[in-house]
């Protein structure tokens, strides 16, 4: 493999979702840290939204797979914790994604740290785009989101925090 084969490689990871939020590929999720290739060995290195996260086994198998089925046979998905992966590796197409999907996007760079003084910030509803929304909880379907509502629409809604 040589490293004219990198591009043809991104293209493939793009056909891997995140098992928690489909519409979101691991591209779009900024978890892909690295592709390297030798003549021996293609190595993808990712980095996980949150140590811990459950969907990075699924993702490991998943990009294997997808790899492997377009005939790259020694394939190794290694994981790196540092630097910690942060909202801001998203890109904005899978921003856009989110919002279209009904979750709202991270806004900002760093994490909100005004709902430990409580005040929650206000967040954009995905749905009627209103900011008359209160937080619900700090957890949503997932670690990575809060429940919001928004007192407008009454809709709830997952709010993809910062980090």
């Amino acid at each position: 493999m040589a490293d004219k084969n990198n591009k043809k490689i991104w293209d493939l990871l793009e056909k891997v979702s995140d098992p928690e939020i489909p519409v979101l590929t691991v591209v779009d999720m900024g978890i892909i840290r690295a592709v390297k290739t030798t003549e021996e060995q293609l190595e993808v290195v990712i980095t996980p939204t949150y140590s811990g996260c459950p969907a990075m086994d699924m993702i490991e198998v998943e990009i294997r797979a997808v790899l492997q089925d377009h005939g790259y046979d020694n394939v190794v998905v290694s994981t790196v914790l540092s630097p910690a992966w942060t909202t801001e590796w998203m890109s904005e197409s899978g921003k856009k994604k989110l919002k279209e999907y009904g979750i709202a996007p991270p806004e900002g760079a760093v994490i909100d740290k005004s709902v430990l003084f409580g005040a929650a910030k206000k967040i954009e509803c995905p749905r009627c785009g209103s900011r008359n929304t209160e937080m619900l909880s700090q957890f949503g379907s997932t670690a990575c989101k809060a429940l919001y509502q928004c007192s407008d629409c009454k809709e709830p809604f997952d709010y993809f925090k910062c980090h």
